[in-house]
């Protein structure tokens, strides 16, 4: 299915930060909304786009080409006349659409699984509308347009409406005869998307899907900075652990808000955050003080960045298979050469033989706190299950660390992930 976006207008509401680039092309945490309208809907399986532009097209033509460097095939249509309603630019489209497709707009950011929902709809001579029945306090109500419902259907759609059941979201599936609708309301005076698609609700043509998912209309400066705390929020991972989620995150989100203005790739930060380990291994090694502490130090240091590649990937849409791969088997070794470094050192200093014993229980239970990790994970988020993951392990070592006592840090990290290991085993026994 082909995806329609509207690309034509001026934006002067936020005029004031794109710094004469066409709205579409405004930057948001490393990547433009239009390019996060495209990277989203190809997510839900969409590959072929038709963007309308008008003000400041050649930029954004410019900038996207034909698509091929996002994986996808975009088309363009112009509109010279994209001072009028929006409703003009759909219509520009005409002769370029014969069959069922979404309608988008370029400054609206949604979840692709609101895609993914509309796909699965079937509409005859009709359309369907997103609605959202209970919207976030971010979405500004006398902004939006609101819809009025009955049964399944929308029966007036409009801004200031007295009475509304939710809020148009601006993603639709369409049939073709939103083009005659349009034609309709324009001939009328109606330039705009909301008219056409109010001819079609009084000809009972206008269905809806309710979602609950995140979406947000990007019309000024304070819903941009509303867009990029909301997409920061939703890195948090329903699996992260206790560490993760109220002392990493918190720095790495900050680390990774600059790193999507570079060309810094997620690989790239796995990597790097395995060097950090390498380094606090080879410090651990010496086994004085001041360099176990600055072992501890850059363990936490590499769990930090450890975050940071996953949340790079996800505000670029640069996951990969390989990339989770390669930073699993990167985490692997690190592991391996931290717990080494620790027992080496202890060794070396004190010449207690027995390290090596603590450091081997240590090492096992770390990497079998790893290799259960995934299916314990799948069944996380559902039943609430207390994680102890890695974050938890580089914590306990950089605390360990700041105390000076390795051996006891070693003798903690065996006790409680061989427990763990084997409280999951129980635990999963049950799926």
């Amino acid at each position: 299915m082909k995806a329609l976006i509207i690309a034509a207008g001026r934006g002067k509401r936020i005029s004031g930060i794109t710094k004469n680039k066409p709205k579409p092309l405004l930057p948001l945490l490393g990547l433009a909304l239009i390019e996060r309208v495209i990277l989203t809907s190809k997510q839900a399986g969409i590959d072929e786009f038709l963007i309308v532009i008008g003000y400041g097209g050649k930029k954004i033509k410019e900038k996207l080409g034909d698509g091929s460097k996002y994986g996808v095939r975009i088309e363009y249509v112009e509109n010279d006349e994209w001072e009028r309603g929006n409703g003009i630019s759909v219509l520009k489209a005409k002769e370029m659409i014969k069959e069922n497709f979404i309608l988008l707009m370029s400054d609206h950011l949604f979840d692709a699984d609101i895609i993914k929902k509309l796909q699965k709809a079937q509409v005859n001579n009709e359309c369907i509308l997103v609605i959202d029945k209970n919207p976030e306090e971010y979405i500004d109500l006398e902004e939006a347009t609101l819809v009025k419902i009955k049964n399944d259907r929308i029966v007036n759609i409009g801004k200031g409406l007295d009475e509304y059941d939710g809020v148009d979201c601006g993603i639709f599936l369409c049939s073709t005869s939103i083009f005659k609708a349009l034609e309709e309301s324009i001939s009328k005076g109606n330039e705009s998307l909301s008219g056409g698609i109010k001819i079609l609700a009084n000809k009972g043509k206008v269905k809806y899907i309710e979602t609950k998912n995140f979406w947000i209309d990007i019309d000024n400066k304070d819903d941009h900075k509303k867009a990029e705390k909301i997409l920061c929020k939703n890195l948090v991972k329903p699996t992260d652990g206790f560490i993760s989620r109220h002392l990493n995150r918190a720095i790495s989100i900050r680390i990774s808000k600059f790193l999507v203005k570079t060309s810094i790739t997620p690989n790239f930060l796995s990597f790097l955050s395995f060097i950090g380990c390498l380094l606090s291994a080879l410090f651990f090694s010496f086994g004085r003080y001041a360099y176990v502490l600055i072992g501890g130090i850059l363990a936490q240091f590499s769990s930090i960045i450890d975050g940071c590649d996953g949340e790079v990937a996800r505000l670029k849409f640069q996951q990969t298979k390989y990339g989770a791969w390669f930073d699993a088997v990167l985490d692997r070794y690190a592991d391996a050469f931290i717990i080494l470094g620790m027992s080496y050192g202890y060794w070396y200093i004190y010449a207690y033989p027995q390290i090596w014993i603590i450091g081997f229980a240590a090492l096992m239970g770390s990497f079998m706190n790893s290799y259960t990790a995934i299916k314990y994970d799948a069944l996380f988020s559902k039943k609430g299950k207390i994680r102890l993951g890695r974050d938890i392990r580089l914590f306990i070592i950089m605390v360990g660390a700041i105390f000076n006592q390795v051996m006891y840090t070693l003798l903690i990290l065996a006790i409680l992930t061989n427990a763990e290991s084997i409280r999951r085993v129980y635990f999963l026994r049950e799926d």
